[in-house]
């Protein structure tokens, strides 16, 4: 991990949501979920954070690095129909060891779609492989 990983930093990321990224096809086994609004779903919402928060620190990290996400505490406060742009707005916030935490807003230029907490682990690639492995190899599958 770098040294310029630090409190402080933001970044920002634009998604236009597509017909795919709605409720009706989160889970397509899911009979409740297809009955639902063609609006973004609460979980590829959950997606987008990661993935702003993914973006803000990859540069800052060693090659054999990624992050994790550890914890998310989201609203889901306004609906976003399908070819609307979200905005992203992430701040990492505070930093513990390799736990990094951020604070999250996502509008549509509508309205707030989400605001919250999200934390992220910097876990050294090749020993999580391994730790993934073992379990893979004592699962039941």
């Amino acid at each position: 991990m770098s040294p310029s990983i630090a409190p402080g930093m933001v970044t920002t990321l634009e998604y236009r949501v597509s017909a795919s990224r709605t409720v009706p096809h989160l889970l397509p086994e899911s009979e409740e979920f297809a009955r639902m609004p063609a609006v973004l779903a609460t979980g590829y919402l959950i997606g987008l954070v990661e993935w702003a928060c993914m973006r803000m620190v990859h540069p800052h990290l060693n090659a054999e690095e990624r992050t994790v996400g550890t914890y998310v505490d989201l609203s889901h406060e306004a609906p976003t129909l399908p070819g609307t742009a979200v905005h992203i707005y992430a701040e990492l916030v505070a930093m513990k060891g390799r736990q990094l935490e951020f604070d999250v807003i996502v509008d549509d230029r509508n309205a707030i779609v989400c605001r919250g907490h999200h934390r992220r682990n910097i876990v050294n690639l090749e020993r999580f492989e391994q730790r993934l492995a073992a379990l893979s190899s004592h699962s039941d599958g």
